[in-house]
């Protein structure tokens, strides 16, 4: 039977309340939910679809950036594990409105990490009319690296965003 994991980072707050929204699209019987803090690394290839779900700074607010967070803790030890047979999605968190110029660059990061452990990205989500932002990180020719949601600015958005990513994950999985 396929296995699911979703790894969420922060604790709390919309991305715990985004996370909770993807899993919930999920049958529960093959799907896992973690904080990456709490995250045995090891059982990762346990799964055969991996959710990375996080907002832009890898941390609740801009001034609790570090370079030892809990993201980078759990990349680290994601470096002695071979994602090469697994699918990796992500999703990321973002603020259009405070953060015009860093929207979802999140997204870039859990790209890079994803090509270094040789997972294969799948998820990825058009750059639409309705965002409206001046760059991201998290992006390229037209396609987010993975789902972008704002909570704060476009709530009224995010079910049915996740809804429509969530099919996508499941059609490129044969979930």
């Amino acid at each position: 039977m396929k296995k699911i994991v979703i790894l969420f980072w922060v604790k709390g707050g919309n991305v715990e309340r985004a996370a909770q929204k993807v899993y919930a699209m999920f049958d529960p019987e093959i799907t896992d939910i973690f904080d990456v803090a709490s995250f045995d690394v090891s059982t990762i290839e346990n799964y055969d679809l991996i959710i990375l779900g996080g907002s832009t700074v890898g941390a609740e607010r801009w001034l609790d950036t570090k370079a030892d967070n809990d993201w980078n803790r759990f990349f680290r030890k994601l470096e002695s594990h071979d994602l090469n047979s697994k699918n990796v999605a992500c999703f990321g968190l973002g603020d259009q409105v405070l953060y015009p110029d860093h929207f979802v660059d999140g997204l870039g990061v859990f790209k890079e990490e994803i090509e270094k452990a040789k997972g294969k990205l799948i998820g990825q989500w058009p750059v639409t009319d309705d965002y409206t932002f001046t760059d991201s990180d998290g992006m390229e020719d037209g396609m987010f690296f993975g789902l972008a949601l704002d909570l704060d600015n476009q709530d009224e958005l995010t079910d049915e965003r996740v809804k429509k990513w969530t099919d996508q994950l499941k059609a490129e999985t044969g979930l």
